[in-house]
């Protein structure tokens, strides 16, 4: 029987992680466009409650194949768009419930977003939804999770926001006419992201921190959902990882009675610390002070571990650039200056036509021996302000030794997708990081 998740606090554990708990299965989905059809299955699959809880939802995405998108939906027709393909849900499930939850900062754009109004004008009549803003936490701070879990038996946490922009193939096509909302004649940039997928005992503990969520923004409280044998897992699905620990840490601000959490802190500089061979990181920023100085460290040692970070060319919006790319220039230089064997280095993606690729993913590997997945990146708000969730496999952790060639073979995919190559080539292409699997 699968060991019930613990706090750390009370089972005396590091700092750095909330819970373990085990996976019956897991998957690492790469970029949007596989993810938003995966959910797609997932969420027609679920038979009590759905709770998504996010920094931003767009209800005018197309989350895959349907019939309509255009319509008020029937119980006949499958809307492929997400503000009605969710009614379509509820009327199609007897007993559903749907709970939304979404950072309160940016309300006021819904107006410019058209049909988005109608949405949610929908969902608010449709007893079995209720939409929420989370303003629970201090002036500055934001909600910055991406988490939904379906029947407390199938969840997803990562980095993927169910809004527009976000879609697109690992590919990374140029002018790709599938990169837009269906109505407008806006193309999106081509754009890079990871989600984990994950089923039992994890999900349930994904589901408490969801409902504890839920509370702390004002709602009334839920109960779990009651035990089922049937999984909204995706049919079509085969897993990365089986049977498989799973860890998971936090940020949050202190608010009210809500204590503070930095257990993701904690965990970047354990993870940091303990490579031998090499960390392979994605982050939309590094702008994190404690990272820096973290890496400085172990790059001024005799023989240190090889670091590659891959970063987007430039941060999304005026004040993230202003902000977030002057901290890394810094930063990057910072530890320059104690990388005596030049073992730090800072890659941006571009796709076939040399269009930088925006890379939205936060994720590190360490040694193909840690996987981590989740809503934090290498900036000081992902480390203490906001509200953040991420996931880990530790195959060093007693029964996860299976998982390490999994962990190596999204590693080399991940570069390969990177690279525009087939992964039998980008070990001639970029020597440097084959030594890493050495």
């Amino acid at each position: 029987m699968a060991d019930e998740p613990t706090d750390s606090v009370q089972a005396g554990q590091s700092p750095s992680v909330w819970r373990y708990a085990r996976a019956s299965r897991v998957h690492v989905v790469v970029d949007a466009a596989p993810y938003f059809a995966l959910m797609q299955q997932a969420l027609m699959r679920a038979r009590q409650r759905i709770m998504m809880i996010g920094w931003d939802f767009d209800t005018r995405i197309l989350l895959g194949q349907g019939r309509r998108w255009w319509n008020r939906p029937d119980k006949l027709n499958q809307p492929a768009r997400l503000g009605p393909f969710m009614i379509w849900l509820c009327k199609r499930t007897r007993g559903l419930e749907v709970r939304v939850l979404k950072w309160n900062f940016g309300a006021l754009k819904f107006i410019f977003r058209g049909s988005m109004i109608l949405d949610l004008w929908r969902w608010w009549r449709n007893p079995a939804i209720d939409f929420k803003f989370d303003s629970a936490h201090p002036l500055g701070c934001s909600h910055h999770q991406k988490i939904v879990v379906i029947d407390d038996r199938f969840a997803v946490c990562g980095g993927i926001d169910m809004t527009a922009g976000r879609w697109d193939t690992p590919e990374h096509k140029e002018h790709d006419l599938r990169r837009r909302l269906p109505y407008s004649p806006r193309l999106f940039g081509p754009w890079h992201d990871l989600t984990l997928m994950v089923e039992g005992d994890a999900a349930k503990a994904l589901g408490d921190l969801g409902r504890e969520r839920w509370v702390q923004a004002g709602a009334s409280p839920l109960e779990p959902c009651e035990p089922q044998v049937s999984s909204p897992w995706p049919s079509t699905l085969k897993a990365d990882f089986t049977d498989v620990e799973v860890g998971i840490a936090r940020t949050r601000s202190q608010w009210n009675e809500v204590s503070e959490v930095r257990e993701i802190e904690y965990l970047f500089l354990e993870h940091i610390a303990r490579a031998r061979k090499f960390i392979y990181a994605e982050s939309q920023y590094f702008a994190s002070r404690t990272i820096a100085e973290a890496v400085a460290r172990r790059v001024a040692e005799p023989d240190p571990p090889e670091i590659v970070l891959i970063n987007p060319v430039s941060a999304e919006g005026w004040l993230e650039v202003v902000a977030m790319d002057g901290a890394r220039v810094q930063l990057a230089q910072a530890v320059a200056e104690r990388d005596h064997l030049r073992r730090f280095r800072i890659f941006v993606p571009r796709n076939a036509a040399g269009t930088p690729i925006y890379v939205h993913s936060k994720m590190m590997i360490v040694d193909d021996e840690v996987l981590r997945i989740g809503s934090a990146n290498m900036n000081n708000r992902s480390l203490g302000l906001d509200s953040e969730c991420d996931m880990f496999i530790d195959a060093a952790r007693p029964g996860n030794g299976h998982a390490k060639a999994g962990i190596t073979k999204l590693r080399q995919a991940l570069l390969a997708e990177h690279l525009g190559l087939p992964r039998a080539r980008w070990r001639r292409r970029w020597p440097a990081i084959h030594r890493c699997s050495r």
